[in-house]
């Protein structure tokens, strides 16, 4: 009888994965299927067994839920409507000062709904602004990308609604060293209000990115709003080991001048997240033939004193070419514990230019 070696063959078959990386791409989608269980249904695309509905039930329960699945006659189906309250909705009777009915991704959320380092996300979705809508002078955010590990509170970016004369639809954008907003687009909130449209947002995340964004008429397929940038930061590496980015929809807006609003409600559907992880290239074809000790890793990978020397950072890529650590080297231990089990590709890098790739088996 044949016996055998599981943890050689264990290595063999990760090795074969390894040498068939290819350029791998996951998309969610989230639609309305009816009455009823919404928020489940939300959770469960977004984050199963979790909460990602942030909503101002807390003083506001006699409403009931802030968000609804209702039959849309221009669309043909069931969409979410999304609904909000001057009066006494607040912000999870956390913030007096604003309101938010909002959904998202976040920590709890699948790997594949966080954008990490390296990756291309791309954000899809239809919305429809009831003609009359009344936003606040303040901000009126019905979409943010947000930033997490590096700065959790301000968007990287936004699209809001604001008062003026006439009533504006902005892109905005917050500069990754927070010196303040660019507004990128400010057009006519007039040219989005009574229509269905969907945005197509797509991201190159890192410190040096793309981004684009195209809303469109879905009647008519004309071109509402077309930006792109080739170089923009679109994350922020804090000291945190696991930064991404995440999307939110809903409204969230200011009440600071709430004699000038309105109960209001916008339209959603069709919610799209595509994540589009690195090629082959991310890895060199001669790297080196060796395993890190301890192998397999269990929680902790020890490292020798010469690799702290010789390399500055360290990153760590799953076999899709997922970049799941990206840290700096001060120890010669490094808690991997949150790690699946699984093989891993590691990169040492000095002043951002990689010079050692290596294996990892991770238990």
């Amino acid at each position: 009888m044949m016996h055998l070696n599981y943890s050689r063959f264990y290595i063999l078959i990760s090795l074969v994965l390894i040498g068939n990386l290819f350029s791998t791409k996951a998309q969610i989608i989230l639609n309305a299927d009816g009455p009823g269980n919404t928020y489940e249904l939300i959770n469960s695309v977004f984050a199963p067994g979790y909460n990602v509905v942030e909503d101002p039930e807390c003083v506001h329960s006699s409403f009931g839920r802030h968000i609804a699945e209702v039959y849309d006659t221009e669309l043909s189906k069931n969409v979410f409507e999304f609904y909000i309250h001057v009066t006494p909705d607040n912000d999870r009777c956390i913030n007096f000062d604003r309101q938010r009915i909002e959904i998202k991704t976040y920590d709890s959320s699948p790997d594949n709904l966080k954008g990490t380092l390296g990756e291309t996300v791309t954000y899809k979705w239809r919305f429809k602004i009831p003609v009359g809508f009344q936003p606040s002078s303040n901000f009126t955010h019905i979409h943010q990308v947000k930033a997490v590990g590096g700065d959790d509170d301000n968007p990287i970016f936004t699209l809001t609604l604001r008062k003026g004369t006439p009533n504006k639809l902005e892109l905005n954008y917050v500069k990754d060293d927070f010196s303040g907003t660019t507004k990128y687009a400010n057009l006519n909130m007039s040219l989005f209000e009574g229509i269905w449209v969907e945005a197509t947002e797509t991201i190159k995340i890192a410190t040096s990115g793309t981004y684009s964004i195209i809303i469109k008429r879905v009647d008519n397929e004309a071109v509402l709003l077309n930006y792109s940038n080739s170089n923009i930061a679109t994350i922020r590496l804090g000291a945190v080991v696991n930064s991404f980015i995440r999307p939110k929809w809903g409204i969230y807006r200011s009440l600071l001048n709430e004699a000038s609003l309105r109960d209001d409600s916008i339209r959603f559907s069709d919610f799209s997240i595509s994540e589009e992880t690195l090629s082959t290239d991310v890895f060199p074809s001669n790297f080196e033939d060796t395993i890190l000790f301890p192998n397999p890793v269990q929680d902790n990978l020890e490292l020798s004193q010469k690799d702290v020397q010789d390399y500055d950072s360290i990153q760590i890529y799953n076999t899709n070419g997922k970049l799941m650590v990206s840290q700096q080297l001060t120890s010669n231990n490094l808690d991997l514990s949150y790690l699946s089990s699984g093989f891993y590709l590691v990169k040492f890098l000095n002043n951002g230019i990689t010079t050692k790739t290596v294996k990892m088996l991770k238990k």
